[in-house]
């Protein structure tokens, strides 16, 4: 593999847009994820058995949805999703587009994140709630949200690194940013440069997230 550094100054503005394409992707997923799977997450813990809204059918239908477009491989998600990503945005290709199906894919997986970190939180907490009388409103936003949020905070981390990389192979179906570029100059191509470069700068991207994340989360958790 060869690495020239004028190739690569010549393509910084491609890889810049291609960058930001990336990030645009991601914000709009997880800005999507947040308002959608957050709710969700929740609505599955406080129905499970032995919580203050116990309804078997209601957890059951919520986690066979969630468990059923989980189960379903992002490539196929995307290709299945092409009617409601034209009806919505009116193109099947470019970074909004790929906006809807990554949506999609990361509503259910931060809905079960959200779930495993509210069941972290100590009953007893929640029961002194109950006990105190406190409505179910008031159960999950003064109790079990704060005792959860370093969880939470983990959660979008996470949701936030996989996105990462489900972009990039959202690029690779007309998607833009940088698994688009990857695709067209450096495996096309045989860029070994560009496909270096796309590489690196997704570690580096995933590093400061996850560095980022796990940094708030402690903060968070100390107070």
């Amino acid at each position: 593999m060869e690495f020239d550094v004028n190739h690569l100054i010549e393509f910084i503005p491609e890889i810049n847009s291609a960058f930001l394409e990336t990030l645009y992707m991601i914000s709009i997923a997880l800005v999507v994820a947040i308002i959608i799977g957050l709710p969700l997450g929740i609505l599955i813990f406080i129905t499970d058995k032995g919580l203050f809204l116990e309804n078997r059918v209601a957890n059951q239908i919520l986690g066979f949805i969630v468990n059923l477009i989980r189960s379903i491989p992002f490539i196929i998600l995307l290709v299945a999703l092409i009617p409601l990503t034209v009806a919505l945005v009116g193109s099947m290709i470019g970074p909004t587009a790929a906006s809807v199906s990554l949506s999609v894919a990361a509503i259910p997986f931060f809905a079960r994140l959200v779930e495993s970190a509210l069941r972290e939180v100590n009953y007893g907490v929640i029961e002194a709630a109950i006990a105190a009388g406190g409505t179910p409103w008031m159960i999950i936003k003064d109790v079990i949200l704060p005792e959860a949020k370093a969880g939470i905070i983990s959660g979008i981390t996470i949701t936030i690194v996989s996105l990462v990389g489900t972009s990039a192979v959202a690029g690779t179906l007309g998607g833009g940013g940088i698994g688009d570029l990857a695709i067209r100059f450096g495996y096309y191509r045989y860029d070994d440069t560009i496909m270096i470069t796309t590489v690196i700068i997704l570690i580096i991207f995933v590093q400061i997230i996850q560095l980022a994340g796990d940094k708030i989360a402690k903060v968070v958790n100390k107070k």
